[in-house]
This record gives C-alpha cells, sequence and structure tokens, in this order.
C-alpha cells in the first residue's frame, strides 16, 4: 500500500511539474513573440521593456551590442527589420533559468540596401 501512495505522489509530482513548465513555456514563447514584433516596429518602449539591463548580443563580425545599442540600432533605422520569421524553436527552463533557441530568418533594410539575415539564436 506504502509502495502504491509513494508512486501515486510521485506521478502527481511530475504531472504539476510538467503542467507549470508549460505555462511557463507558453508565456516565454508569448514574450519572444512581443520581442519579435517590437523588433519589426522599432517600438522603443517595448524593446526597452522587454531586453535585459545586462544584454549582450554577439555579431559574428566580433562587435557586441549591449542594451542601449541594441535598441539604438533598431530605433534608428539603423537595421531595420521589414520581417523576421522564427522557425525550430525550443524552450528550456531549468530552474530560474530559461534557454531559449531559435532560427531567425529576417529581411533587414541596412544603409538603403534590403539583405537577408539567417541567425541561430540564443536567448537566456
Amino acid at each position: 500500500m506504502k509502495i502504491i501512495i509513494a508512486l501515486i505522489a510521485i506521478f502527481a509530482f511530475f504531472t504539476i511539474s510538467t503542467s507549470a513548465q508549460k505555462k511557463d513555456s507558453a508565456a516565454l514563447n508569448t514574450v519572444v513573440e512581443k520581442l519579435k514584433l517590437a523588433m519589426i516596429d522599432a517600438n522603443k518602449v517595448e524593446l526597452e521593456n522587454l531586453t535585459s539591463e545586462h544584454l549582450s548580443y554577439g555579431h559574428s563580425d566580433g562587435h557586441v551590442d549591449d542594451k542601449k545599442s541594441f535598441v539604438e540600432e533598431i530605433v534608428s533605422g539603423k537595421s531595420d527589420f521589414v520581417s523576421i520569421n522564427l522557425t525550430e524553436q525550443t524552450i528550456d527552463i531549468i530552474k530560474n533559468t530559461a534557454i531559449v533557441r531559435h532560427k531567425l530568418d529576417a529581411v533587414i533594410t541596412e544603409e538603403n540596401q534590403i539583405k537577408e539575415v539567417h541567425l541561430l539564436v540564443l536567448l537566456v
């Protein structure tokens, strides 16, 4: 009888834990979508609200943006996102840390030229 009660308790714990993680993943997915739209709309308020003061965005050329320069490049139109498509997204939650990975395919306008961007992105 004690074994059956223990098994039920373990099953209930994993069911509750999985349900909570699904809710957290759905909430994170919503935030990622808001960030994508803020980048397309060059919405300064949303970009500032959705990004961390500790933002560190490394480019393939070695340049690293902080929050201020990341937001400024988008808001100023230096990097004008025309469209962004996110695919292959995964969300892993470990205690209080979330790791979001996705493939970003975008059309941007830089220096009056339309360019395509294809990136693998890691958000923490």
